[in-house]
């Protein structure tokens, strides 16, 4: 087909399913480009991926192991985690406010 008007049904049909597909393949790469929760996830696990190495190249690996567990229990349940972090925050700045009084 070079764009012009389809000659009878059948080129009309086919005209009409190459179009169809191409769309279908349209939308699907825009919809992986637009999940960006998805995408942060990958860029998550990869950076993981290396970290992970990287402790496996200083130590040993069931010490990696462990810190790909860590990291995995973390995200699972940020929460917790986020919480302690908070404390442990306003815990330096109440000693560093009495220090400096």
């Amino acid at each position: 087909m070079s764009g012009d008007f389809p000659k009878n049904a059948e080129e009309a049909r086919l005209d009409r399913d190459t179009t169809r597909e191409e769309l279908t393949e349209t939308l699907e790469a825009l919809g992986q480009k637009l999940d960006v929760k998805a995408r942060v996830k990958e860029n998550v696990d990869d950076k993981l991926d290396q970290a992970t190495a990287k402790v496996a190249d200083v130590t040993n690996e069931p010490t990696a192991a462990r810190f790909r567990q860590g990291a995995d229990a973390v995200r699972a349940n940020p929460l917790p985690v986020f919480a302690g972090v908070l404390g442990l925050l306003i815990l330096i700045r109440l000693i560093l406010r009495r220090r400096n009084s």
